[in-house]
């Protein structure tokens, strides 16, 4: 059926399916929600997809790059300086010598006569130890002596002459220039005489010395001649050895770390391997007052009171310094040490992982170990066989960290 508007204009009626279309009926909105519902849906299991998907090759990379970034980091052990044994109460080797040692030579020219003294005869200052025939100096002393009274013959009569003249010149009897002459003369003759007496008194001392005395009172620790030898004054060779050993030296190398701790007058054992459980007192009396380059030792001095003879010249023996109060410096591997121009490094590590490089004094050497004398303290993290590329502020990572024994 055909309608009108208000102006007479016939209105066109729509489609039946057209009209049912457009209405908003509930069926369709329902149908509508369910649609975008799907739709939602779909967008969130695509993305869960995608999500699941690249979230494995994400953590692969975070990974990689975590294990990149370790691996750059270089992993080092890590040791602590511990100190050293102290050297106070240990042994240390030493040497003992006589008090006052002396080889006896010849001073005079001849045959040995005789001797008085074998090895270890005890002797006094002054005791004939043997004598020697010297026929050739006694005859040249006999000769000096008969020059000696010829010169003062002739000084005699000089003196007389002298005498005479002078009284002569009183009277003008003679010129000055005679009884200068006599006056000349008669000096000329008190020189001859004196010359005399010299070479008399020297050849008196040579003849004195055909007897061989001992210098001071001890102990014949040694006889190279024998009855009949030819002996002489420039050989060289030795007729005899004595020594005083009633009072030995004992000669021990001490350790730098002790130098400062020994002082003259400080008393130390004294130990003989031959003697065990047997100990000998000795005293302090001198040092060398100097570190030896070669050794890194002090020579130390004492003296030992050997009146019963228990202690034997020449023997080995140890000395131990009970007494002194040291502490003991400080050691390290010695795979911990970089020797470079500057010197002796080692490398810390410090609370924040970076490496420090610092000089060291080192002390002696053990081998396996060296003292470190200065530049670290026993709480330093000490690289353990540091890499020659190490540089200061480098970064590391500490694997694990102990302690040297």
């Amino acid at each position: 059926m055909n309608s009108f508007d208000r102006n007479g204009t016939q209105l066109m009626e729509k489609p039946e399916a057209v009209r049912r279309f457009d209405v908003q009926s509930p069926a369709v909105r329902e149908h509508a929600g369910r649609l975008w519902i799907y739709a939602i849906i779909t967008v969130i299991v695509l993305g869960a997809a995608a999500l699941a998907g690249l979230l494995p090759r994400w953590h692969r990379r975070a990974a990689l790059r975590a294990e990149t970034q370790e691996l750059s980091i270089p992993t080092v052990t890590v040791v602590h300086a511990v100190p050293g044994k102290n050297v106070s109460g240990i042994p240390l080797p030493a040497e003992v010598k006589p008090l006052v040692e002396a080889p006896i030579y010849a001073r005079a020219n001849g045959y040995l006569r005789r001797w008085m003294v074998d090895l270890g005869s005890q002797v006094t200052n002054g005791q004939t130890l043997a004598e020697i025939d010297i026929p050739e100096l006694t005859q040249e002393l006999a000769r000096s002596k008969a020059e000696l009274a010829q010169a003062e013959a002739a000084l005699s009569l000089a003196s007389t002459t002298g005498k005479r003249w002078t009284e002569l010149l009183k009277t003008a009897s003679v010129s000055e220039q005679e009884a200068a002459e006599k006056q000349a003369d008669e000096a000329l003759k008190v020189a001859t005489v004196e010359a005399a007496r010299a070479n008399v008194r020297r050849l008196e001392e040579l003849v004195s010395f055909s007897r061989v005395s001992a210098p001071f009172a001890g102990t014949i620790t040694a006889r190279s001649t024998d009855v009949g030898q030819l002996v002489s004054a420039t050989s060289g060779k030795e007729l005899f050895r004595l020594a005083q050993i009633q009072t030995l030296r004992v000669y021990v190398h001490a350790p730098q770390t002790l130098a400062r701790s020994i002082r003259p007058g400080q008393i130390a054992e004294v130990l003989i391997p031959d003697l065990p459980g047997t100990s000998f007192p000795a005293k302090v009396v001198r040092t060398a007052g100097a570190i030896e380059p070669e050794t890194r030792t002090l020579l130390v001095e004492l003296e030992l009171n050997n009146k019963e003879n228990q202690v034997l010249a020449g023997n080995f023996a140890q000395v131990r310094f009970k007494d002194l109060k040291i502490d003991a410096p400080l050691t390290l591997p010695s795979n911990a040490l970089l020797f470079r121009a500057e010197g002796s490094e080692v490398g810390v590590v410090g609370q924040d992982g970076k490496v420090e490089l610092r000089h060291v004094e080192l002390g002696r050497d053990y081998g396996a170990s060296s003292e470190i004398l200065s530049g670290i303290t026993a709480s330093d993290r000490i690289i353990f066989n540091p890499s020659d590329s190490l540089v200061n502020g480098a970064t590391v990572r500490i694997a694990e960290a102990s302690k040297v024994k």
